[in-house]
Formats: C-alpha cells, structure tokens, sequence
C-alpha cells in the first residue's frame, strides 16, 4: 500500500469528518481561467462508469493508488487550472491536499454503466447541485446521449435538464457533454460526424430554464468551425482516449484557435500517454493553451 492511499484510509476510517473539514479549507480558484485566461482540465471519472481501460489495458484505471498518483502529478504541472471526478475520488484529492487553488467539478450523472444494456438510461448517481455547493466546487458534469431509437433519452434529457436549472439556481457551471448515439450490435456508438455533433449541441444547449451558467464539452472533430457555430454557450474541448497523439495534439490546437473554446478537458491521454511520462504529456497540452 503507498504512503498515500495509507494517509487516505486512515482518514477515512479514523475520521470520515477530515473531508468536508479539508473542503472548506481548501483555497479556491479565482476563475475558471487559469491566468492565461485558459482551461486546463484533468478528467479522472471514468471508473465509476465501469470504464477502467486505457488502450490494451482493460483495467488501467483500476489502480486507485496509480491513478492517484498521476492526479496528484498532473495537478502540480504549471497552467492546470482544475480536475473533474466523482465524489471518491475528489475526496481522496481533498484528503491528500492538491487542490487548492484549483477548480473542481464533480460528475454526476455515471449510473449509464460502459457497455450495459441500460446505458442510455443514464442515472444520476454521483454529485448533486446541493452538494456541488456545500463542498465548495465550481460546477458539475452530465454525460448527455441521445438516441433517437432509445426511449429511455427522454428521461434522461430531463434529468440533465433538471440538473442544469439547479447548478444554475447556485451559479455553478453545468458542463453538459453531449452526443448523438446509436445502438449498434448491442452496444453504443457515438456519432462523431459533423452534423451529428452540431445536432446534439443544439438540443443540449436548450436544456433548462437558463442557460447562463451552462458550458459545453465536446469532442474535436471535422469541420469544427462550422460545427462550433451552432451555439455561443462556452466550449471546453474533450480529449477522450488518443491513439494518435501527434494528430490530436494539432486537431486540439486548430480547435483552441475558434472564439467559444475556452480551453481542454483531458484525462485518459494525458494521465496514461503511451510513453508514460504524465508530466510531458501535460506540459505539451498546456503549451497548447
């Protein structure tokens, strides 16, 4: 067991009150924007949708204390700005010290399980706005599917539109991460063509009853210029799991370049690159920026 899953567990067994203590006195950031007016965010909340795999590795993410300590030397790069992750594991962050100064947006919608049959049937089983608010973070995150042929979209839009009206009755950010979906042979697909990626915008920037606090994350894909004028709300681009890097790193940068991006949410790909070192991924990413 390293030094600090041992710290964590006794935390937690000792004194389960040391979260919410180290959340009250942790030092927030100023903006959202780092002070190159730039996002760099650090996305570690693909476990609790049972999505552990990183590349051949079915089980990458899998490794609490490994992926702790990825977090925690992504965090002290220069120009991270914030992290997003599920109550576990942000809590875990609290409890090891790293984020002051850093914003925090916690997922809250992970119960659509990698690869179930009840995927799109996306429940909201991790953060709430109530929550959001008492611990201090900046905002929450909703995986937002939509399949036309599936009837469980329907709920799920209104949960993520619920969700929206209350982050925006607390003036907390609702990242909204939308695609357009399909079933095919029995498992989801998203539609990463243009004009699938511009129909999902403009259906999720229209969830809620105010659209004030609501920012959207979205993939890189074709045609980005046409397909980020389908709505002004804010942009931060998603990485996802990268194959190519070299290929990424420039569609990102392309990307960063139109008016709405205000920057990158990255996880996979920069806590697990290829050549392993965590830091020099994060480095070029920010760079970036």
């Amino acid at each position: 067991m390293s030094e600090k899953v041992s710290r964590i567990v006794t935390a937690r067994v000792q004194s389960p009150g040391a979260i919410a203590a180290a959340a009250a006195r942790r030092v927030k950031a100023k903006s959202v924007l780092g002070d190159n007016g730039r996002a760099m965010i650090i996305a570690a909340d693909h476990p609790a949708r049972g999505a552990n795999a990183v590349g051949g590795d079915p089980s990458a993410m899998a490794d609490r204390g490994e992926l702790l300590d990825r977090l925690c030397v992504a965090l002290e790069r220069p120009g991270v700005t914030g992290v997003l992750g599920t109550a576990d594991i942000l809590e875990d962050l609290l409890l090891l010290g790293v984020l002051d100064g850093r914003t925090v947006f916690g997922s809250m919608n992970r119960g659509g399980l990698a690869g179930s049959t009840f995927e799109i049937d996306d429940r909201f089983t991790g953060y709430d706005a109530e929550t959001l608010a008492a611990m201090g973070f900046d905002g929450g995150k909703m995986l937002t599917r939509i399949a036309l042929s599936d009837p469980a979209t329907a709920p799920a839009l209104e949960n993520c539109a619920r969700a929206v009206d209350e982050l925006n009755d607390r003036e907390l950010i609702a990242m909204v991460e939308p695609f357009l979906s399909e079933w095919a042979d029995g498992r989801i697909r998203n539609d990463l063509s243009p004009d699938a990626v511009i129909k999902s915008i403009t259906i999720a920037a229209g969830l809620g009853r105010r659209s004030a606090y609501t920012w959207l994350k979205l993939p890189v894909v074709d045609d980005m210029e046409r397909v980020l004028a389908s709505s002004t709300l804010p942009v931060l681009l998603l990485g996802g799991e990268v194959k190519d890097a070299e290929a990424a790193f420039a569609a990102w940068k392309r990307a960063l370049a139109l008016p709405t991006v205000q920057g990158l949410v990255v996880g996979r790909s920069l806590l697990y690159p290829a050549d392993g070192d965590v830091a020099g991924a994060v480095d070029r990413a920010v760079s970036l920026l």
